[in-house]
């Protein structure tokens, strides 16, 4: 990274997206009432994926992702990939792994439902988000925080994905 500046504002917008990610994650386990009601959370036994697979899905792929609903291995690959990508950001180890299992969650969210986008013709959100992501990978994003230390690990310096 080039300046201060840069490195903090690359920070702020590490820690933000991990704290989308991070949050969707609690609140699909307990139910906080935001975008999962109680009686729905996964702790009660509620699919974190299955309402948005069955009732929110459209476009090309409909079909696919509906055929996806209510499986359990795809909650828990759902609620793993959320887990790990806000973890991996908030905390700045494995930001890069992060990032790129984040731009694959982002990528399948589109196609599930935003082909084409509702509220913009040309671009939805999901693919500023995996800008965002992408500039994650990039750059020196995860030096903030506990980044620094890990960047500095043996095995960092030894495969460096791992940053």
């Amino acid at each position: 990274m080039e300046n201060n500046k840069e490195k903090y504002i690359w920070g702020l917008l590490r820690l933000g997206m991990g704290w989308i990610f991070f949050w969707a994650f609690i609140d699909k386990v307990f139910g906080f009432g935001f975008a999962t009601a109680g009686g729905k959370s996964w702790i009660v036994g509620g699919s974190p994926t299955e309402g948005f697979l069955n009732f929110a899905v459209k476009g090309p792929f409909s079909s696919f992702y509906h055929s996806l609903a209510g499986n359990p291995l795809v909650d828990w690959l759902f609620m793993a990939g959320l887990f790990f990508v806000g973890i991996t950001l908030l905390s700045g180890i494995m930001v890069r792994l992060g990032s790129y299992a984040g731009i694959i969650m982002l990528f399948s969210f589109y196609t599930a439902g935003f082909i084409p986008p509702v509220n913009n013709p040309f671009l939805d959100e999901h693919v500023i988000y995996a800008l965002v992501l992408a500039g994650f990978a990039l750059t020196g994003a995860g030096q903030l925080g506990l980044g620094r230390w890990w960047s500095n690990t043996a095995l960092v310096e030894k495969y460096p994905i791992l940053q």
